[in-house]
């Protein structure tokens, strides 16, 4: 690697055949194909083999696999071939799911990818930081996320925390000088290195490395891959399946016990055992969770919710606070230009005349004292610069020729201590400062203000008819920005920006989306709190906040100094009542989200800007816009908007309900139907009855029944009313006395079937019992899938609503009828043939739990309408 930081930025430039304008598309479509893309390469993935082969590296496959070799011993052949059918079809089923995920989590990667902000052809465009090429020219801004290693070819006070590869906190100044001699990689001011982040200021960046021969991926390819993390959901259910599993080993120990005392061979009663166990334990829980999560990121990825974690579908489903921005989440951020007020009065942006020095030098402070551009008729930057953009288009100006001709000579960005920006330029050969930004932060430093007579002293009055005409503006919900002015020849910095005049006042609206007053209807009919936090004025947010329902009578506007001057103690009195956060710091964001979590809630927090990643990182669900957001924000985010609409919030928090409500019935589903046939051999042995399974039909109903109909269950719409219920407790876990009742209730009243069935066939010999007793309890799992769709009815929902709990239900048919009915397969699976009587019982008896359990659900329904 060249050391570029001891090259002057022409050489560096001379280097990659590249000026200032950028590549042209050509050289850098060359040198893509030439370099390969800006990634870095991932930890060597296992192959599909390996995969399959770790699908029996599990306690309870090898106990199957001791089963099987017991079973060929014992010349069962055929339980031996089914046994290992099973095994290998689930090892299959778990390599396909494995590779799936690879699949989904690879498009969650490249929808949630940085972007770069490049000069090519002369123009500033955004591309993904995958194409980036050696060579190009990156704009870095407050808030982006550098995407490869460059040499600072222009500077413009630069700060950049490279905390990703040196370990220092702190932000590092940057410049454009060159360096002489050997400087460690933490004193190479002139370079930025891919992985930091900007944290102020702004530079132009000749890229020199890229992908794996970038900083941090020399550090990349000495790291090993890192090991995803369970879900909490998954965890506590792994400890649930790991308790059951000891549950159910006592009851197979004294299973295979009555077995010997009843006379049965060691090897047929460790047989029966096993296959018991295997049987009654839910192998398929745990990848089914995981299955209905991912389909549920899936689903919100398409409804312009990208999620980066699984965690965050599942906390979706509790959130009670949302605490969001104003612009561009609650309103169509796209500002424009209302009014402009300038000599004493307020005028409308097509009564501007550059006629006038008043209003020439104002547009001037506009366009040139600005950072965004559109191209192609889309706005890049901010949307309050751009539609300052706008406005002097709408009086027949170009801004890139004013531009052109009126090079910026320096410049302090904007930020959020200051809320203002400068910049200067020589006007008309005269050295100009321009300056931008909040009221507040400006009229105090003007000397003068600019009139239609020339400029003069500002007066304490024009400041009480400024503050007046700003107050009257913010009443409205206009945002308001101030210009001022200054000849001065002086080094432009913080400490220079005084002794302004004063040019005038201009007053934007971003009006609120059309969905938004309905989406914060949907919210609060859910029992979520909605919370407007923004930077903009108290007045102009608490008129935006009432226009869509989230302030209403009662409710209270606080600015980021009145929170300051509370306590916890008096913030947690008057939490509950506050809607609306004006003026915010960071440190307020992250109180406001602390005082929510006190209160046992569940909190959402949007943010689009570098300030907002630590409130993002302490909400329970950080949320980040796609569009506007930097990508210190979605780094730090859990769930990124790629439409930054807080109507997509409220779609999301319906789909983590739904996705929650799925998982929970699929586990009903599974353990309810295990319960009954660990309560129907528990009956029959107390008893000392015949064994009422072979054990290859519970390897059968464990392969069937668990799966199709579990997973359809988990793709089970949102229901009508999911939104009004109150958000979920998250300290309640699934398995809650309520469920735990039903599952034991629909358990047995499955067992009560089952075991009638046993009792039919028993008079014709154990065998045709045996087979009785299994296909009543295949069929009744079947149609128990209907009942646990939902807690309504399936006259209230619709057979039909779901196709896939059909399809399940019509392919398990399909194959036990295949075992039933075709006389080859008798002897492999332990069947006996039946007369028609035999399976008319079947039917009726594998259909009578199902119709109890709706006429309940039915008298529940009509209970709960007339309620």
């Amino acid at each position: 690697m060249a050391d570029w930081y001891q090259k002057t930025g022409e050489e560096a430039l001379r280097h990659f055949d590249v000026t200032t304008d950028g590549l042209s598309s050509e050289q850098a479509a060359e040198r893509l194909k030439k370099d390969g893309e800006n990634v870095l390469a991932e930890g060597k993935k296992k192959t599909v083999l390996q995969v399959f082969l770790g699908q029996f590296a599990d306690l309870l496959v090898l106990i199957l696999i001791a089963a099987a070799i017991v079973s060929m011993f014992s010349g069962n052949i055929e339980s031996t071939i089914v046994i290992f059918a099973v095994i290998i079809m689930n090892a299959i089923l778990g390599t396909a799911q494995h590779v799936k995920a690879e699949k989904s989590l690879d498009s969650l990667k490249s929808l949630s990818s940085p972007s770069a902000k490049v000069i090519r052809d002369g123009q500033k465009i955004e591309i993904d930081s995958k194409n980036v090429v050696a060579g190009d020219i990156i704009v870095l801004e407050a808030g982006d996320l550098v995407v490869a290693d460059g040499r600072i070819i222009r500077n413009y006070s630069l700060q950049v925390n490279e905390s990703s590869l040196t370990g220092e906190s702190t932000n590092v100044d940057k410049n454009d000088e060159t360096i002489s001699g050997e400087t460690p990689l933490a004193d190479r001011a002139n370079m930025v290195f891919s992985g930091s982040l900007v944290t102020y200021g702004r530079a132009l960046v000749l890229v020199t490395e890229t992908g794996m021969n970038t900083e941090i991926g020399h550090i990349a390819s000495l790291m090993n891959a890192a090991k995803e993390k369970k879900t909490p959901l998954q965890q506590s259910l792994d400890k649930f399946s790991g308790r059951l599993a000891i549950i159910i080993m006592v009851i197979c120990a004294v299973v295979f016990g009555l077995s010997l005392w009843q006379g049965k061979t060691i090897i047929d009663s460790l047989m029966f055992a096993v296959a018991l166990a295997v049987a009654a334990i839910p192998e398929a829980l745990s990848s089914i969770v995981t299955i209905v999560q991912a389909m549920g990121t899936q689903k919100m990825a398409k409804e312009n919710a990208v999620i980066k974690d699984l965690k965050a579908v599942e906390s979706l489903g509790c959130v009670s606070v949302i605490c969001s921005d104003k612009t561009g989440t609650l309103t169509q951020n796209k500002m424009t230009v209302q009014r402009i007020y300038i000599n004493g009065e307020s005028i409308r942006e097509e009564e501007l005349d550059i006629r006038l020095e008043s209003h020439r030098r104002l547009i001037y402070d506009m366009v040139l004292n600005n950072d965004s551009s559109i191209v192609d008729g889309k706005g890049i930057g901010d949307p309050t610069e751009y539609a300052l953009i706008e406005t002097s288009r709408s009086i027949g100006l170009d801004e890139n020729i004013i531009r052109d001709t009126l090079g910026r000579v320096e410049e302090v960005p904007f930020d959020s201590d200051r809320k203002m920006m400068s910049s200067k330029y020589r006007l008309h050969g005269v050295p100009h400062i321009l300056t931008k930004g909040a009221l507040d932060s400006i009229l105090d430093r003007c000397v003068s203000i600019a009139t239609k007579d020339g400029v003069r002293p500002i007066t304490d009055e024009d400041k009480k008819i400024i503050l007046a005409q700003n107050n009257r503006y913010s009443e409205e919900g206009l945002r308001v920005l101030t210009f001022a002015y200054k000849e001065s020849d002086e080094a432009l910095s913080v400490e220079t920006e005084y002794n302004y005049t004063f040019l005038g006042l201009v007053a934007m609206i971003d009006p609120p989306r059309e969905e938004s007053k309905a989406a914060v209807a949907d919210a609060i009919r859910a029992g979520i709190k909605p919370i407007m936090i923004t930077g903009d004025h108290k007045i102009t947010a608490s008129a935006i906040a009432k226009q869509i329902g989230i302030m209403r009578d009662g409710d209270m506007a606080v600015t980021g100094m009145e929170l300051d001057a509370m306590n916890d103690e008096e913030l947690d009195r008057v939490l509950e009542k506050i809607s609306v956060y004006a003026r915010v710091s960071p440190e307020n964001k992250i109180r406001i989200v602390e005082a929510w979590q006190r209160k046992g809630n569940i909190v959402s927090m949007t943010g689009d800007g570098v300030n907002d990643a630590p409130a993002l990182k302490k909400a329970d669900i950080g949320v980040a816009m796609g569009i506007t957001g930097t990508e210190v924000s979605k780094d730090a985010a859990s769930m990124i908007l790629q439409d930054d609409n807080f109507a997509t919030i409220i779609k999301a928090v319906a789909n983590g309900r739904n996705v929650y409500r799925n998982i929970r019935n699929s586990i009903l589903f599974l353990l309810s139907g295990n319960m009954a046939a660990i309560i129907t051999v528990l009956f029959t042995s107390i008893m000392a009855l015949p064994v009422p399974f072979e054990p290859v039909h519970l390897l059968f109903i464990n392969l069937l029944t668990d799966s199709l109909p579990a997973l359809a269950i988990g793709m089970e719409k949102p229901e009508d009313g999911l939104l009004s219920q109150k958000p979920r407790d998250p300290n309640k876990g699934i398995l809650t006395k309520d469920f735990t009742a039903l599952m034991f209730g629909q358990g047995a009243l499955i067992a009560v079937v089952v075991v009638v069935a046993f009792y039919l066939g028993l008079p014709y010999g154990a065998s045709t019992a045996a087979t009785m007793a299994f296909a009543t309890l295949t069929l009744a799992r079947l149609f128990h899938g209907f009942n646990c769709r939902s807690k309504r009815s399936i006259f209230s929902l619709g057979l039909l609503s779901n196709l896939y709990s059909v399809g399940a239900f019509v392919l398990g048919c399909l194959l036990l009828a295949l075992v039933l009915f075709v006389p080859a397969l008798h002897s492999l699976f332990c069947v006996e043939a039946m007369d028609g009587m035999m399976y008319a019982y079947i039917a009726l008896l594998a259909f009578a739990p199902t119709v109890v359990i709706q006429i309940i659900k039915a008298i529940s329904d009509k209970v709960n309408k007339t309620s």
